[in-house]
């Protein structure tokens, strides 16, 4: 059973409520991080309480703290020792034994317990919960009072074993912050609405299959990797589906690990790292002078929009081969590197600014590539102001290696959005027009249009999308008879109004000093 939409205003509102001087960007960390511990805290517990037989965990520790920390780490990944369960933070502000040290101790402790195996999703995950910070206080004692209120609160919202409420709760939480974090919200969301469109589109015909794996090279918060996975039938069984990602930015990696496992993702079906995607390929790349990179059934990506990169001496690089990116102009560098760790049957979805579809010189020459390979199979015009980041329309792209076909098919979806009072909204009805329209690959007058070759050379390989779809409504034919009628009633009601106002000016009386 899903949160209500007023029980998320709710849990929002108060959280915000203890929020003090800490902008949102900052606070996210702190109340990510004990949400996440709470959840690894629960999960621990449920599993202890079928291992147990009416032992305590402390009695185990205590007898052999090595083998009891094995123990643990081969099913979970990760130890949490006793006395520093989530539960036992608040056990400990109910008996006003708690410190700021409780959580210091603990996260240090848990960092030192995570099995060997499980290192690349777990390692330094908390660190962007900097305890010393001036911020949450300037001594340790208003320190130690805010963790109590953020453990306290948080221990009031129930975090239950439903990965779906969990998710959810964690997802609408990640949205309502990047609303409120101003322009970099969006290096780590994407609204649901366009990872809705890109995953069912990447999913369709395919929801079957029994082993599945997904690759997002921009991941943020893991939101299109998990939007998409959850199309499938073998969602949430463990090994089916692999989660593959790369994220730049520290703290964003570190929310898109815990978004993962708040879900239920399984952290041995989790592969993702903290490096630069255009500078560090996937790490299976050239080994011993051999070419060897990782595919993937699915490539998903709402990449940073035309950024600076360094593209010098990438000539070489198998990843473009269908030209070098400009320097000021990262994003046919993000669309060829996800083109190529796709599998040959595979399909790839990408956000990208309408530029891409006509800019020229370098870029020019990528897409006549792309467009004569048959690599590019679909563009869809978003409307405008539906990311929190961007007021700027973007377009999806759809791309396939092995096409049999060279036709592009635009779809205009730009009109189709609920106005909101900063941003416009995509509503199912036009995600839902999307995607028929899209299954269907069939014209629809002033809506889509399925070009063939010819038509996009005619144009010299521009795809912008007014050049193949027809948004043009012709304005109903004006009667200059009615309006010759309506201009002569309004010149008759002037002289009207001019004659009453000359009668009443003449009556009235002015008196001389």
């Amino acid at each position: 059973m899903a949160l209500t939409a007023d029980k998320k205003t709710l849990i929002w509102k108060t959280l915000n409520e203890t929020r003090g001087k800490i902008e949102p960007a900052e606070y996210k960390n702190y109340i990510f991080g004990l949400m996440f511990y709470k959840f690894l805290s629960e999960k621990a517990q449920n599993w202890l309480i079928g291992q147990l037989r009416g032992e305590t965990w402390a009695n185990i520790w205590n007898q052999n703290p090595e083998k009891a920390a094995a123990f643990m780490q081969s099913k979970l990944g990760y130890v949490i020792q006793p006395g520093e369960l989530f539960s036992d933070w608040q056990d400990a502000i109910n008996t006003d034994q708690f410190n700021v040290s409780n959580v210091a101790d603990a996260l240090v402790h848990f960092n030192q317990g995570i099995q060997k195996g499980a290192r690349a999703t777990f390692d330094g995950i908390f660190d962007d919960m900097d305890l010393s910070s001036s911020r949450l206080g300037s001594n340790t004692q208003t320190r130690t009072k805010t963790l109590m209120d953020w453990i306290s609160l948080i221990d009031q919202i129930e975090l239950n074993e439903d990965s779906d409420v969990l998710g959810d709760l964690y997802e609408y939480l990640i949205g309502m912050f990047a609303a409120n974090s101003g322009a970099k919200a969006g290096e780590f969301y994407t609204p649901h609405q366009v990872s809705d469109i890109m995953a069912r589109i990447l999913t369709a015909g395919r929801e079957d299959m029994p082993e599945y794996s997904l690759y997002d090279p921009a991941m943020g918060s893991g939101s299109l990797l998990l939007t998409t996975a959850s199309y499938m039938h073998n969602d949430g069984v463990r090994g089916a589906i692999k989660y593959y990602g790369q994220e730049v930015i520290t703290t964003t990696y570190n929310l898109g690990r815990i978004n993962l496992m708040m879900h239920g993702v399984e952290y041995n079906d989790i592969h993702i790292h903290n490096a630069d995607t255009l500078s560090s390929d996937w790490p299976d790349g050239v080994q011993s002078g051999v070419d060897s990179p990782r595919m993937f059934d699915a490539v998903m990506a709402n990449p940073p929009y035309s950024l600076n990169w360094d593209n010098t001496n990438r000539e070489d690089d198998q990843r473009f081969k269908a030209g070098v990116a400009p320097k000021s102009k990262a994003d046919f560098a993000f669309l060829q590197h996800g083109l190529y760790h796709l599998k040959q049957d595979g399909r790839m979805a990408i956000v990208l600014p309408h530029g891409v579809l006509f800019r020229g010189a370098a870029e020019g020459r990528i897409r006549q590539q792309l467009l004569e390979n048959r690599n590019i199979s679909a563009v869809i015009g978003l409307p405008e102001k539906i990311f929190t980041n961007t007021g700027i329309p973007t377009i999806i792209m759809i791309l396939e290696k092995n096409r049999k076909t060279d036709d592009v098919m635009f779809i205009d979806a730009s009109k189709g959005f609920e106005k909101q009072k900063n941003n416009n909204l995509l509503r199912q009805q036009d995600i839902d027009l999307i995607i028929e329209t899209y299954l269907k690959h069939e014209d629809v007058d002033k809506y889509a249009h399925v070009a063939t070759f010819d038509e996009i050379k005619e144009n010299d390989f521009n795809l912008n999308i007014p050049r193949y779809v027809d948004t043009f409504e012709e304005e109903e034919p004006i009667d200059l008879h009615k309006v010759d009628e309506s201009l002569i009633k309004i010149d008759k009601e002037i002289n009207e109004s001019k004659q009453t106002f000359n009668e009443l000016y003449q009556q009235l009386v002015s008196t001389e000093e």
